[in-house]
């Protein structure tokens, strides 16, 4: 079976899967920190976070004892704001020192942040599914205190945190388009399969300032669940799933599917060209060149 199946003008005929690392126990939250040509991802069943350096080959443990982080993102300043399962909050880590940015909204905590983006504007956008209250290893046993899942964003110069998606089952992965109008969230809800819902989608929303309109089905997974997304410079949607990567125009036809030999939960782009996609599946970090970029490089 080859390991990219159509994909043209997007992956060149021939490329290889190269495995960077094989010592997690469940591998994601991606990303790509191109100040010092080095990949960042968490092994949440193993608590810490794990940092390979590209030029040297080496892997290393960043932190440990992370209280369960998840889903990362660049800030627009260079550092790094992360979702931690074990805290219920969004954080913000600059340079080692780890400082909360949001944990609850009207008095309530979350449920365990899992995935975030920030906006064209600044504001932070996240997703609160679960998984962290409800999965042994994944954060710590905890009720949902309003008793649903939801998309928020987080205003940085206000400091107001309000609901702007409320109408998907478990919100995972999220990634804007290039021009900041459309927002994609991933709906994982058949991972528990409660209220009998079992989403395994993708679904579309129109943004307008801090507010998201006319949510629609975008794609619909075959296997498994998707998970983190990332859009190209064009607009291809780039998710994760059961067997693989799989990537959809902005129309949302399927262009065509990278197999991974594991469940993959999380993917970005980076390396020298911003041309490397980097594959967070299972156990592995897997590597394999391409012939676009993310918009955030």
């Amino acid at each position: 079976m080859p390991i990219v199946t159509r994909l043209e003008g997007l992956i060149a005929p021939g490329e290889a899967l190269t495995k960077i690392d094989a010592s997690s126990v469940w591998a994601e939250g991606i990303v790509y920190l191109p100040n010092l040509n080095s990949i960042r991802w968490s092994d949440i069943p193993g608590d810490r976070i794990v940092h390979h350096d590209l030029t040297v080959g080496i892997t290393s443990v960043y932190r440990q004892g992370v209280e369960f982080t998840n889903g990362r993102t660049l800030d627009k300043d260079g550092s790094m704001i992360q979702c931690s399962h074990g805290q219920r909050r969004i954080e913000r880590d600059r340079e080692g020192v780890v400082t909360p940015i949001v944990s609850s909204f009207d008095g309530v905590a979350f449920n365990s942040p899992n995935d975030v983006v920030v906006g064209p504007d600044g504001a932070i956008w996240f997703t609160d599914p679960p998984y962290g209250i409800i999965f042994p290893n994944e954060g710590h046993p905890g009720v949902r205190e309003y008793e649903d899942h939801y998309v928020f964003r987080h205003d940085m110069a206000t400091g107001t945190t309000r609901p702007v998606i409320t109408d998907i089952e478990e919100p995972n992965g999220l990634a804007f388009s290039p021009d900041g109008t459309t927002l994609y969230v991933a709906d994982s809800s058949a991972l528990t399969g409660e209220n009998g819902s079992g989403n395994s989608w993708i679904r579309a929303y129109d943004v307008h300032g801090s507010r998201c309109k006319n949510g629609r089905l975008f794609a619909q997974m075959a296997v498994g669940v998707p998970d983190g997304l990332r859009v190209d410079t064009a607009g291809n949607v780039w998710t994760s799933a059961g067997d693989g990567v799989h990537v959809y125009a902005p129309n949302g036809e399927h262009l065509g599917h990278i197999a991974i030999p594991e469940t993959v939960a999380n993917l970005c782009f980076g390396g020298n060209s911003g041309t490397e996609l980097f594959i967070a599946a299972s156990t592995s970090v897997y590597s394999i060149r391409t012939l676009t970029t993310d918009t955030n490089l």
